[in-house]
């Protein structure tokens, strides 16, 4: 099955499914990519209504302390259903745009380690803790992975609409 970003967990699984979890977490080169902006071009959207660049980065540091958030939650509880969240209006309530690329990439690769930290700590167990993701059953590693997948979906769309 052809899955697209709307479908959510599955897809975003699909684009990393056969990497190993600490291999996709410890890789650098979408942050290195990300930083590779001046702040001129990471103010560009490349249609009216949708977001620039820092807005993306932040974008990207809020859904993955969210997603680690509730990986602990799914870590601890196999019993979890995970909600969703209104990316929009947090990026809309946040102050991305106030904020320098070196500032919003300091959060962002300081959010990756703390999910390192996190996913070092967590056992074969854990990881094959099954939850419930948007109607998705999933296994916390394979959740944790989607996280990356999300990354590189929003690096696939600067290359194609932004570059």
């Amino acid at each position: 099955m052809i899955y697209s970003a709307k479908d959510g967990f599955p897809y975003y699984l699909n684009l990393v499914k056969d990497l190993e979890l600490q291999t996709l977490f410890s890789d650098t080169e979408a942050h290195t990519f990300l930083n590779s902006f001046d702040n001129e071009k990471a103010e560009y959207r490349y249609a009216p209504n949708k977001w620039n660049i820092k807005q993306i980065i932040g974008h990207l540091t809020d859904h993955e302390r969210i997603m680690m958030y509730r990986a602990y939650l799914m870590s601890r509880n196999k019993e979890i259903q995970l909600w969703s969240y209104d990316q929009n209006f947090l990026v809309d309530n946040s102050v991305f745009e106030e904020l320098t690329l070196k500032q919003l990439m300091t959060d962002l690769i300081n959010v990756r380690n703390a999910s390192i930290s996190f996913i070092d700590t967590l056992s074969e167990s854990q990881l094959k803790i099954e939850g419930l993701a948007q109607h998705f059953e999933i296994n916390l590693k394979d959740y944790l992975k989607t996280i990356i997948g999300h990354e590189k979906h929003h690096i696939n769309i600067i290359k194609e609409r932004y570059l």
